[in-house]
């Protein structure tokens, strides 16, 4: 369920309220708050609106969905839900469509979330990169969505001609129709279906009991989310059909050599609603995305010169700002993962590394441009036998950008900070 689903919680509650033995169910729901500052009175009214529609005194699972990164005000979020986690209205904390790098942020940080809500299917296997060496390293896991693919992955398509567009008949289908297109197309997605349709046979299965099976094999995966079509497409004992398989390693084997024909979803979990190519049943929502309140307001201090200020009292104490911009050049000072009076990332350096680029990122857009503007970066880590970690989660978010870099060992002012950074970017005329 989520706040915005229509009438999920109420159904869902009244329904749960009626049995004679609720602890046979457990209520998921969602929270998608509007992009821009979060306060902690919101997110208590949000959770009481939850639990009022749902008639229940604690959610057994309140998952977070975040727009924006590069503002901080997501984690925020997550920091406010965890006090009321502890206040007992809260079980337990999930998050949906986060990418890895953002995970591993909130997990350092000390937010206790158990799970991830991500698209993972045959034909995207993006939660098998990153993703699953954070869920590995924090022990959290993954609820799968998008395992048939809006119907894709099933035999209904098997052997069929490419749709046009017009004829997609939901949401779902031109959402994924997006998917199979950028993982190579009609002919490779036909050959996957061919392919696990041999095991299904072998398993005397559906073609999606497989699809689904093979996704429960990742480790990662706690569970998978079957979409239905009540009254339509239920599929309730297929889908019964799917616990009792057992996939051998002759059968994994075969599937992953018939994946080897599919392109790899571009980016990360959760990137189809936050970047290019927009994988969406809407398609492009850079108009969203630019409605999104900046993370800074810059100020005007000269005729070709502006400035941000985070408000930190290092700031004022020290006189300097969190980055100015000249013409078209953009200074950045030296960063370290300090939201308020707060250490995020905890004691893990690529968390803090990535939390840092986010801060940069926010200035960077608040001045009109992007992280591909930026043109050198100057690491700076406390410890040297940190500098591979920060290194790669540096290359992780600079990938096809490559500015010009530099990375030293430096003693650092402050407890607990393994890296600082500071960028320069030049935005294009």
């Amino acid at each position: 369920m989520a706040d915005h689903y229509g009438s999920s919680e109420i159904i869902a509650g009244t329904f749960k309220n009626n049995l004679a033995d609720k602890k046979t169910v457990q209520l998921f729901t969602k929270w998608v708050p509007k992009p821009g500052k979060i306060t902690r009175e919101e997110v208590r009214g949000a959770v009481n609106i939850a639990l009022n529609r749902m008639q229940q005194t604690s959610i057994d699972l309140m998952q977070f969905h975040a727009w924006y990164y590069p503002d901080p005000s997501w984690l925020d979020g997550l920091i406010y839900l965890k006090e009321l986690k502890d206040e007992g209205l809260i079980k337990h904390l999930g998050v949906t469509n986060f990418d890895a790098a953002h995970l591993r942020i909130a997990l350092a940080s000390g937010i206790p979330i158990v799970s991830n809500q991500v698209c993972h299917s045959l034909i995207d296997q993006r939660a098998l990169g990153n993703m699953a060496a954070v869920c590995k390293q924090y022990n959290v896991k993954l609820l799968a969505f998008g395992t048939l693919a809006g119907g894709f992955l099933t035999d209904t398509w098997l052997g069929k001609p490419e749709p046009k567009k017009e004829e997609l008949q939901t949401w779902s289908q031109m959402k994924y129709k997006r998917f199979i297109d950028a993982a190579g197309g009609w002919e490779p997605y036909q050959h996957v279906l061919k392919t696990v349709r041999t095991v299904a046979d072998k398993h005397r299965a559906s073609l999606a009991n497989i699809a689904t099976r093979y996704i429960l094999e990742n480790p990662a995966v706690a569970a998978v989310i079957v979409g239905a079509r009540l009254g339509k497409s239920e599929h309730i004992q297929d889908n019964r059909n799917m616990l009792d398989i057992t996939l051998d390693p002759s059968d994994m084997e075969t599937i992953k050599n018939a994946l080897k024909g599919l392109k790899m979803i571009p980016g990360d979990c959760g990137d189809e609603y936050r970047k290019p190519p927009f994988l969406t049943a809407s398609g492009d929502l850079s108009d969203h995305l630019e409605t999104i309140p900046k993370a800074f307001t810059p100020i005007k201090t000269g005729h070709n010169r502006e400035q941000i200020y985070s408000g930190t009292e290092w700031e004022e104490y020290a006189g300097y700002c969190r980055a100015v911009k000249v013409d078209n050049r953009i200074h950045v000072s030296g960063t370290t993962a300090t939201h308020g009076n707060l250490r995020i990332g905890g004691n893990d350096p690529a968390a803090q590394t990535h939390f840092i680029i986010d801060k940069i990122e926010g200035a960077m857009t608040s001045f009109g441009g992007s992280l591909a503007d930026v043109v050198r970066t100057r690491i700076f880590v406390n410890e040297l036998t940190d500098w591979e970690l920060v290194a790669r989660a540096h290359g992780e978010r600079f990938k096809d950008i490559n500015p010009a870099n530099t990375l030293v060992e430096a003693k650092l002012v402050g407890e607990g900070y393994p890296v600082e950074i500071e960028a320069e970017a030049v935005l294009s005329q």
